[in-house]
């Protein structure tokens, strides 16, 4: 955030400054602009008019210069550097900065092997020295260098220009993304409608399994109150029976027992 605030300061000065300059004066500027050691991004002053304006002059070749350094990479100065003008050591180091983060924008591990060939640097020692002191300290970017798998992992990388075309791309990427997170959002609230429901179905035959325990219960309870009281009730009706049987027959044996004495 600090380097884009920083940025964003630098490129509103040089804007002012190209509105008013035209022609010689303007070559001069773009040289500054693309040496100028806080600045990685280019579009807004190509787009100022009078810097337009030098396409179809002899000095088009600085337009050329200024978009190779808004999009375009350290290998790309090298296959068309008959057809651009020299570059100072400041505007080499910024070019292979440029490339450094537009390599970061593809892949978040960068090879050794690659980085030496793309920055045409010729040892590893090298390399790492360009990636800590003129990328990391630059503040454009953030991570980590791992000497022993030739490789350096990128945590985070700024910016560049769009490419023309690019912002379509971009947009479609965006669109894309928007699909797939409505299709997971949809499966996620299927999936939390079925774990509802799952959860409703339990909740029932837990209750299903409650009220069917308590009558269980209730019903052994009601078997064994009501087996004590059958047997109380044997035992009265039973009971009283038996004791009447007993009465009649003591009264038959005193009846005969009359009977025989009066005879």
């Amino acid at each position: 955030m600090e380097i884009e605030q920083k940025q964003a300061q630098v490129i509103e000065h040089f804007v002012k400054q190209a509105s008013t300059l035209q022609g010689s004066s303007l070559v001069s500027l773009i040289v500054q602009v693309t040496s100028h050691s806080s600045l990685f991004a280019f579009s807004e002053i190509l787009a100022v008019p009078s810097v337009l304006e030098l396409q179809g002059t002899d000095y088009a070749v600085y337009i050329d210069l200024l978009r190779l350094f808004a999009h375009g990479t350290w290998s790309d100065y090298k296959s068309n550097a008959s057809l651009l003008p020299p570059l100072t050591p400041d505007q080499i180091t910024k070019l292979k900065q440029l490339t450094v983060l537009s390599l970061a924008e593809i892949n978040k591990v960068l090879s050794y092997d690659q980085l030496l060939e793309q920055l045409d640097l010729s040892n590893v020692r090298e390399l790492e020295d360009f990636l800590i002191n003129e990328c990391m300290y630059a503040g454009i970017v953030k991570g980590k260098l791992d000497h022993l798998r030739r490789s350096f992992e990128v945590q985070f990388a700024a910016g560049r220009d769009l490419r023309p075309g690019q912002l379509g791309n971009i947009i479609q990427t965006l669109d894309d993304w928007l699909n797939t997170t409505d299709n997971v959002l949809l499966t996620i609230e299927e999936k939390i409608k079925w774990a509802d429901k799952k959860c409703a179905l339990n909740t029932i035959h837990q209750k299903q399994k409650a009220v069917k325990d308590k009558v269980e219960e209730v019903k052994k309870s009601l078997f064994n109150r009501g087996g004590r009281d059958f047997q109380a009730l044997d035992d009265v009706l039973f009971g009283e029976t038996a004791g009447l049987m007993d009465y009649e027959e003591d009264r038959t044996r005193t009846k005969r027992a009359y009977c025989n004495h009066k005879i």
